[in-house]
């Protein structure tokens, strides 16, 4: 084996443990017979921490594959969250998978199969890298959506998926095309050196534009959010948590590492669009999840609303932008867990409840799960001192800092009246008449949603290492 491939096998280790525990577990479901869901299960999220703990105890920085996979600080903070995302929705996926009759043994293994690609995303240093884990990851998501083959509305989400989905790919594929073709390039360095070596061409301009909207389809940025709200509601719950949690975690750090170091040479160019679809998405995220009633819809709308603002903290291209888009999807992961396992959790006799509705009076059937779901609706709503209030507080400042005063204000002023629908839920929990309580939550649910209501109450007190792990990853890209 030569030095240059025992180093590559080395720094994608944790991919390999994923990738060859995935075929071996797809070998085990097919041999273990009725049991095969809840072992093959247990077994893959254990796969999944011992290639987290790989990552974090032995894989160092550099560069494999000929330069086409990079693995830095920024990397491996991403790729944490990614797994806490996939590891979490697996757990939480258990008891309602029995319940709804989809415990089929190939939904861990696909849910692997998208960790992979998404670790891949977060890695990729090339074009076609960049591709290969971004399909990778999205065919495994257009299957889970439709995995509960016996639900229409699934079916009709993952078909909706797949089909928005291929568009943004096609646009993606052409926009690397026209980026080779003006740079000669497809490796995220050399396309910076050929930048920056000249006067840009309009036609590049373009190529930028197309890889931009393929990126921000998958983070369910505006005007390419369209596939989100019925995918959400579609999809069976787990898979909906799953959306919202790890493939966020990659994309961004994706179009992080895309902005940040390919299309660098070209800053004013690229945060033009990153302003944009900010305003945007802060924009609708806050005013169209006014009037939903279904509360996985409501969260499609949350979701597309803290994706801009994220997106802010990049707008800044700085280091502090960037270690605010590390926090904020830090703190967006923890609440969105919390907030889908309470979802999760509202389950009566004959099956879950979706509609806002349904938690009326929840306050006296239900205190303790009330009060934990109020304080991540608070946290959700960025109200201080809450986790969800730093977050914003640390893309807003890097926006001001960058001088870009007026996205900063649009921001705020989006997220007061963003506000208003996650105070909604507050007053229906609280304050309207009861109209039936939940059965218990299982145990799983009840421990996610305590530490997500842990995390975000007690942030203010944990901030300052969170804050230096991010700052660390920050500094990769200056």
């Amino acid at each position: 084996m030569t030095p240059d491939l025992s180093l590559s096998l080395s720094l994608a280790a944790p991919e390999l443990i994923i990738a060859l525990g995935a075929l071996a577990l797809l070998m085990v479901g097919v041999y273990s017979g009725e049991r095969a869901n809840t072992t093959v299960t247990g077994l893959a999220v254990a796969i999944l921490i011992a290639a987290g703990a790989w990552m974090l105890l032995f894989t160092g920085d550099g560069t494999a594959f000929g330069g086409s996979f990079v693995n830095d600080a920024f990397g491996r903070f991403m790729k944490v969250l990614t797994l806490i995302g996939s590891i979490v929705t697996l757990i939480m996926s258990v008891g309602f998978a029995k319940a709804e009759k989809f415990d089929k043994f190939e939904y861990p293994v696909l849910i692997m199969l998208a960790t992979l690609g998404m670790l891949l995303m977060v890695s990729a240093n090339n074009m076609i890298a960049l591709y290969l884990g971004l399909e990778l990851q999205s065919l495994s998501l257009y299957v889970l959506a439709a995995i509960n083959r016996d639900s229409v509305r699934s079916t009709e989400a993952g078909l909706k998926y797949f089909v928005l989905g291929a568009l943004s790919s096609g646009m993606l594929l052409y926009g690397i095309s026209l980026v080779y073709g003006y740079t000669g390039n497809t490796d995220f360095e050399a396309i910076a050196a050929a930048l920056g070596e000249g006067e840009r061409q309009l036609g590049l301009v373009f190529g930028l534009v197309f890889v931009l909207a393929g990126l921000a389809f998958k983070i369910s940025a505006v005007p390419f959010h369209m596939w989100t709200p019925d995918v959400y509601e579609g999809a069976p719950t787990p898979v909906t948590a799953f959306f919202a949690a790890a493939p966020k975690m990659a994309a961004m750090a994706l179009l992080t590492r895309v902005t940040m170091g390919a299309f660098e040479p070209i800053a004013p160019d690229w945060q033009q669009i990153i302003v944009f679809i900010a305003i945007a998405s802060m924009v609708l995220g806050s005013v169209a999840a006014i009037g939903q009633s279904n509360i996985k819809r409501l969260m499609a709308y949350s979701s597309i609303g803290h994706m801009g603002f994220a997106l802010v903290g990049l707008a800044a291209n700085s280091e502090a932008g960037a270690q605010g888009v590390a926090l904020y999807m830090l703190i967006y992961l923890m609440m969105t867990l919390g907030t889908f396992a309470f979802i999760l959790a509202m389950r009566r006799k004959d099956g879950n409840v979706e509609q806002i509705g349904d938690l009326a009076g929840l306050s006296s059937t239900n205190p303790g799960m009330a009060t934990i779901m109020t304080i991540l609706m608070f946290s959700l709503a960025g109200i201080p001192p809450l986790a969800g209030f730093w977050a914003k507080w640390y893309v807003f400042l890097a926006a001001i800092n960058a001088e870009l005063y007026a996205l900063a204000i649009i921001g705020v002023l989006a997220s007061v009246v963003g506000a208003y629908y996650y105070l909604r839920i507050i007053k229906i929990m609280w304050f309207d008449e009861p109209v039936g309580g939940f059965l218990p939550m299982a145990g799983e649910l009840r421990l996610v949603l305590g530490v997500s209501g842990a995390f975000v109450l007690f942030y203010v007190l944990i901030g300052g290492p969170i804050g230096s792990m991010a700052q660390a990853a920050a500094r990769s890209f200056f």
